[in-house]
């Protein structure tokens, strides 16, 4: 694989070599794909917001972000980005990497779904959301250039993306629907799932034990 992408240098420490290997090797070219395209637009976004992430821990969030998705890291009691943050953490504990910087890459993970708050975050943080946005929702698209698109989607394609992802979320946690409340993998579910209903906060709220 190509050393530089659309002017993104790929990292190339035993950390990064490992970790793409072992995504390789235990996830299907739809995550694969889709993980370093995270990577890469994660890179280019950063730059449009002054952004400086450690390119090492970003590439190992980008990477592990939705192995919760799929077997061998996929559990059933607690929500995907859980499960790929702690993949993460047991990779880089493997490699003598631990505490704080561990504590970025599991955060970045855990938190790649929820709008807004990474961005207040450490740059490796908001990066990370930030290339899973422009990849899978498409926000901020009109920042990365034609070219630098061209180079990222040749490099990994993504034909049917759109549904193949779709397809991925709906059975990465159709089998823990609960782990859904309060995310937006709950629309996936409502879509996807015949008689699924999200649990309602209000209702949650009326109905808690309180006597009032």
């Amino acid at each position: 694989m190509a050393d530089e992408i659309a002017g993104v240098k790929i990292p190339d420490s035993r950390l990064a070599r490992d970790a793409t290997e072992l995504i390789r090797d235990t996830t299907n070219e739809l995550i694969f794909h889709h993980s370093r395209r995270v990577y890469l637009f994660g890179s280019l976004q950063a730059r449009a917001l002054d952004l400086r992430p450690d390119d090492e821990l970003l590439y190992v969030a980008a990477l592990f972000h939705d192995t919760g998705l799929v077997p061998p890291y996929r559990g059933t009691s607690q929500r995907f980005e859980m499960d790929s943050a702690d993949a993460a953490r047991e990779f880089l504990a493997s490699h003598d990497v631990t505490g704080e910087p561990a504590d970025v890459v599991w955060t970045a993970i855990a938190l790649h779904t929820t709008p807004e708050v990474p961005y207040r975050l450490n740059p490796v943080i908001a990066a990370t959301t930030a290339g899973v946005e422009t990849d899978v929702l498409g926000l901020r698209l009109d920042v990365i250039g034609p070219e630098a698109r061209a180079a990222v989607t040749e490099a990994h394609p993504r034909p049917d993306f759109k549904n193949r992802i779709l397809q991925a979320f709906t059975e990465g946690f159709q089998d823990r629907p609960a782990t859904t409340f309060g995310t937006v993998n709950a629309d996936v579910l409502e879509h996807f799932v015949p008689g699924f209903r999200r649990i309602d906060f209000v209702d949650v709220i009326k109905n808690s034990e309180w006597p009032e």
